[in-house]
């Protein structure tokens, strides 16, 4: 589940409130251990996800950097190389 939080500071443009949602919802789901909760637990976890995605907001518009913003498509270009290496066959030799 964590593997879907993508890093989300110093880029070009910045990130997005959804995307923040998104992290914090994947935050949430992992810690929970569950991906929808019960009916009895919807409360509990909405509130959780408001929370998280509060913070994230808050830490992302603290930080300061003095290295120049990352460019979102290359970032998404080099993410796709390292998944294709990873996830290749291996050829028999």
């Amino acid at each position: 589940m964590c593997r879907n939080i993508k890093m989300l500071f110093n880029f070009e443009p910045p990130a997005t409130n959804d995307e923040i949602r998104a992290s914090a919802l994947q935050f949430v789901r992992k810690l929970s251990g569950t991906t929808k909760p019960s009916k009895a637990n919807e409360v509990a976890f909405e509130l959780a996800i408001d929370q998280v995605e509060a913070a994230a907001r808050t830490l992302i518009d603290s930080l300061v950097t003095a290295a120049p913003p990352r460019d979102r498509e290359e970032e998404a270009v080099k993410a796709k190389l390292r998944s294709a290496r990873r996830f290749a066959p291996i050829l028999p030799q």
